[in-house]
């Protein structure tokens, strides 16, 4: 395999993996403790239709993306607010709205067409200098963000009211956080794809959840699943000569059932050893 560190979009390929885990262990752990991943999800396909208005218009898909993603997040908390209307609702209804946008602009802009399926399912072999350029300003950000103000973070994640009481900055932090996944999903999309995306921001913290008992500990933890779900699966996707979009998120599962597994094994033998030593 080290053959391949000689081709360039390999190497790209490696720097967006490391990147996103970084990215994905801040962001995605908030959003899995604040249980959004619903919401990430839902940015994500209504992203495709900014992506599908600037093929349209012969515009960068990424700022279209961007935008799109933006509006978005903040339609979401908007329409959310209405009596009427739960979140999960406002969620499906955006969601089904950017899906059929971008669908419909696809095919109406014939030269895009081919590309479609690299958005919704990604190709991480096929990342740019200009998606690392805006991944690495994003995990930049994000990072210096969660470093100044992580106590205030991990006080929302787990009880917002409470953050409230101690007179956190709740709003500023959460819409803050807000653009950072909308931008999250975004930075990803175009090398990962929407699948991808979502696994990337749940699953690794999920894992690290299952050991981790900080909030710190959980971000530095699902950083490094990440980036180890992200190697392997490049590893077996060009070994085996399969999708390593696919590859990744089916590494990051097994990975996951592998860490449940030794987790309950190890809690029962110390039931075990504790009940044995009382009687």
């Amino acid at each position: 395999m080290l053959e391949l560190l000689h081709y360039s979009f390999f190497t790209n390929a490696l720097i967006v993996s490391i990147l996103a885990g970084i990215l994905g262990g801040c962001i995605g752990t908030y959003i899995v403790t604040r249980r959004l991943v619903f919401i990430a999800g839902g940015l994500a396909h209504a992203s495709l239709g900014g992506v599908g208005l600037c093929a349209l218009c012969s515009a960068p898909p990424i700022v279209g993306a961007s935008v799109f993603s933006l509006l978005s997040a903040a339609g979401i908390k908007k329409i959310s607010h209405t009596p009427s209307v739960k979140e999960d609702a406002a969620i499906a209804m955006i969601w089904a709205f950017g899906m059929s946008l971008g669908i419909i602009c696809a095919f109406m802009s014939p030269t895009f067409l081919p590309d479609l399926p690299n958005y919704i399912f990604g190709n991480i072999l096929l990342s740019t200098t200009s998606d690392i350029v805006f991944l690495a300003t994003l995990t930049l950000i994000t990072t210096v963000f969660f470093l100044r103000y992580m106590p205030q973070i991990a006080a929302i994640a787990f009880d917002r009211e409470f953050a409230r009481s101690i007179r956190v900055p709740v709003n500023f932090l959460e819409n803050s956080l807000t653009v950072i996944i909308a931008l999250s999903v975004v930075a990803i999309l175009r090398s990962m794809g929407i699948v991808l995306a979502i696994s990337l921001l749940s699953i690794p913290q999920i894992t690290a959840g299952i050991f981790a008992r900080k909030f710190s500990q959980t971000i530095g933890l699902s950083i490094l699943i990440t980036i180890a779900d992200s190697l392997l699966g490049l590893y077996l996707s060009y070994q085996f000569n399969v999708p390593s979009g696919a590859t990744i998120v089916f590494v990051s599962i097994v990975i996951y059932a592998l860490c449940k597994t030794i987790k309950t094994l190890s809690t029962r033998l110390e039931y075990k050893k504790l009940k044995s030593s009382k009687a």
